[in-house]
C-alpha cells in the first residue's frame, strides 16, 4: 500500500501538471490575443505587410528597368529618324556673288 506522503506528492504532481498544462493554454490565448490586437492597430495605421512591400518594390524594379530599355530605344530611334532628316533635306541652293560694281567715269 502507498504511504499517505507519497500519496500526496503524487496527488501534488497532478495538480501541478494541470496547473502547468492550464498555465500553457493562457499563455497561448494571451500570444494570439496580444498578436490580433496588434495587427488590428497595425491595420488601423494603414501600416503595409512585408509581402505586399516585397511585391510593390518588385513591381516598381520592373518597371524602372522597362523605362530604362525604352528611353534607350527613344534615343536610337531619335538618333535614326535625325539621320534621316539630314539625309532627305535638299542642299540649300547658294545666290551667285555680287560682281563688285565698278565705279563709272
Amino acid at each position: 500500500m502507498t504511504s499517505p506522503s507519497s500519496r500526496f506528492f503524487d496527488e501534488l504532481a497532478k495538480v501541478m501538471t494541470n496547473a502547468a498544462g492550464a498555465a500553457q493554454g493562457a499563455r497561448r490565448e494571451v500570444d494570439n490575443l496580444v498578436k490580433a490586437q496588434i495587427e488590428r492597430v497595425l491595420a488601423d495605421i494603414q501600416i503595409v505587410q512585408r509581402e505586399e512591400f516585397d511585391v510593390v518594390r518588385d513591381m516598381a524594379s520592373m518597371a524602372r528597368t522597362e523605362n530604362e530599355a525604352l528611353r534607350a530605344r527613344i534615343t536610337e530611334l531619335e538618333t535614326r529618324l535625325d539621320q534621316l532628316e539630314t539625309k532627305t533635306r535638299a542642299p540649300a541652293k547658294k545666290k551667285p556673288a555680287a560682281k563688285p560694281s565698278t565705279p563709272r567715269k
